[in-house]
């Protein structure tokens, strides 16, 4: 789930920097006489009075070392003091930028998990920078606390349980067809299969088929979170779920016509109609790949 944890970071980033940079201006003095280490900790406990989803304040001095120990509810992580933090995005970025920032997700030394950092510049009355007022928060904490939906909220694991459910009975069905496509092959001998008969199986597992593609695609997405690396995958499901369709039905006004040829040639013109169908769906899907693949070379573009 880790591809998809980032790929909705990136889309409440800002929201998720507002916030957590609202909570530090908030509750720690900044461009005041007299700001010094103890006020930033006090500021620091009332945020974690507040948000107990934090996993670590600490403070740096203007050149990026750390002042005192972490600062943390877990005692395996009260550590660090002295420690050269320079070269970490939160402290360069925050310092050239002059603001508070928002890292990207990174692992944590502390927890071993995916976290983000937010850090301000806590300067005097003069504007001259102090320290850096970093916390530390773990992704699928942010996540849950900004946008409650996310694949790790409540309702986010519901829709990963209705999808897996769903996915199960699609899985269920396209077995079936596809256990009823080859029992004539499996059950019969070489002479006693009907050439109709491989019409129909053939028909019934290209709709198994379709049907695999289909909950393997809902799975992967909806439920594993793998990330899919065409820029229209969805697209690309729902072509080759509507393309097996019109493959059986191909096959199927093949039938009819070569049926109806034989039996009753006066109801010749209803298999007709149905090529019709499957022509018309055809030019559609067309139409619609055509402008598939004119929207994606506009993006690019």
């Amino acid at each position: 789930m880790i591809f998809k944890e980032i790929e909705e970071f990136s889309e409440i980033r800002y929201k998720a920097r507002a916030y957590l940079c609202h909570l530090l201006d908030r509750n720690i003095p900044n461009n005041l006489p007299g700001v010094n280490v103890q006020s930033i900790n006090d500021g620091f406990d009332k945020i974690a009075h507040e948000v107990d989803s934090f996993d670590a304040f600490y403070i740096l001095d203007k050149n990026g070392i750390q002042l005192d120990n972490t600062i943390s509810l877990d005692s395996k992580n009260i550590s660090g003091k002295g420690i050269n933090r320079s070269n970490k995005a939160y402290y360069y970025r925050c310092v050239r930028e002059k603001r508070c920032v928002l890292t990207d997700p990174y692992p944590s030394s502390l927890t071993n998990r995916l976290c983000v950092t937010a850090s301000m510049p806590i300067c005097n009355d003069k504007k001259e920078l102090l320290y850096i007022a970093c916390v530390d928060i773990g992704l699928k904490e942010l996540l849950a606390m900004i946008s409650p939906s996310s694949v790790d909220g409540i309702f986010g694991k519901f829709t990963k349980l209705i999808y897996s459910v769903f996915s199960i009975a699609l899985f269920a069905i396209s077995l079936v067809l596809f256990v009823y496509g080859i029992k004539s092959f499996v059950l019969k001998s070489f002479n006693e299969i009907n050439i109709s008969e491989v019409f129909e199986s053939t028909i019934v597992l290209t709709l198994a088929l379709a049907i695999f593609d289909l909950v393997k695609a809902i799975f992967e997405a909806e439920v594993l979170g793998r990330p899919n690396h065409h820029q229209n995958g969805g697209s690309r499901t729902m072509v080759r779920f509507i393309g097996s369709i019109i493959i059986a039905l191909a096959i199927e006004s093949l039938m009819l016509v070569f049926k109806f040829a034989i039996t009753d040639p006066s109801q010749i013109l209803y298999a007709i109609y149905l090529i019709g169908g499957v022509g018309f769906l055809m030019i559609a899907l067309s139409c619609y790949l055509f402008i598939l693949i004119r929207s994606s070379v506009d993006r690019d573009y």
